[in-house]
């Protein structure tokens, strides 16, 4: 069965790797103590690591992490327009984003205890220049492409299609990245397939 991190539907890794768990788990009242330790307990990097990998916070909201995650990608399009980054600048982010997210991802999810915890949404964010490479993000079409490409990307990130729902059995933070990655190149071909077809009637 498909499956997104907006469905919660989260695969725990080894009981061995769980050594740093999520200090969120402590939820309980008299578990309070427990949780500030753990918490206290996180080196600051690793901190930061967290709060970059879970979408500088958005991740962290409830329902769809996954989806309000993806809104940084729709900033990250409009900051495209705005600047006027063409093709290559896209490409060189998405590189650039995608490098980073490798390890990025892979430490927050051993952080979190979990194979690709539904808070950690960089992988989301890291997508969008792979959905907006070619689409134009000013003048009239500005909207249509940025909203556009936010539906579509979700789509096939929570349909997972063949290549994606394989891109997703990858572990690690490669893994994380990679079914993001896939469904962003679905999207930006039907994105450039549907603009063909109004361009030519």
């Amino acid at each position: 069965m498909p499956s997104d991190k907006d469905s919660d539907s989260e695969e725990s890794v080894h009981p061995d790797q769980r050594k740093e768990h999520d200090c969120s788990e402590a939820s309980d009242v008299g578990d309070v103590q427990s949780r500030h330790d753990c918490w206290s307990k996180k080196k600051p990097v690793d901190e930061f690591v967290l709060f970059a990998a879970e979408g500088f916070g958005l991740g962290r909201l409830r329902p769809a992490p996954g989806t309000w995650g993806s809104l940084w990608g729709m900033v990250i399009g409009y900051v495209f327009g705005l600047l006027n980054i063409g093709v290559a600048g896209r490409l060189v982010t998405a590189a650039v984003m995608f490098a980073v997210g490798v390890p990025l991802c892979g430490r927050a999810a051993e952080l979190r205890g979990k194979k690709d915890p539904g808070s950690i949404v960089w992988d989301e964010m890291a997508a969008f220049p792979i959905v907006y490479v070619w689409v134009p993000l000013s003048g009239p079409q500005m909207w249509s492409g940025l909203v556009g490409g936010f539906l579509l990307f979700r789509l096939f990130d929570i349909w997972k299609p063949p290549v994606i729902r394989q891109c997703d059995r990858v572990t690690g933070g490669f893994g994380i990245m990679l079914d993001d990655a896939a469904a962003g190149l679905y999207a930006t071909a039907t994105l450039w397939l549907v603009f063909r077809c109004l361009v030519t009637t």
